[in-house]
């Protein structure tokens, strides 16, 4: 099983970028996917998820309205577009996969057993 991110970088405020994963090694189309990022000295956090076959999408608050999540299930491929970024975004954003195929995705972080290695997002004037 291998997931990679990539597409991070540094971004003004208000900027936009748009990250992505690449998953291989499992059947990518059978599980539902999450982006999770880790700010310095803070605990990883939940942004957001997407059930297996892209129909069902779920933001954590902070970043309803910005950002947005979308796979290529054909690509296998995972993409988080984020928009309007301020400088609380910056973290390393990593894509985790659920435990399990076919299940509805959640917000516990528990339930994803397989991780990238992540991809900085900088914020910064």
């Amino acid at each position: 099983v291998q997931v990679v991110e990539s597409g991070g970088g540094l971004v003004q405020p208000g900027g936009s970028l748009r990250l992505s994963c690449a998953a291989a090694g499992f059947p990518f189309r059978f599980y539902a996917m999450s982006w999770v990022r880790q700010a310095p000295g803070k605990e990883h956090e939940w942004v957001s998820h997407i059930n297996h076959a892209g129909t069902t999408t779920d933001y954590a608050n902070s970043v309803k309205g910005r950002f947005t999540i979308s796979r290529d299930n054909a690509q296998n491929t995972l993409s988080l577009q984020m928009n309007n970024l301020q400088p609380e975004d910056s973290a390393v954003y990593y894509c985790a996969r659920f435990y399990t195929s076919y299940r509805p995705p959640s917000r516990s972080l528990d339930e994803y057993n397989e991780w990238g290695q992540g991809t900085q997002v900088t914020v910064s004037s």
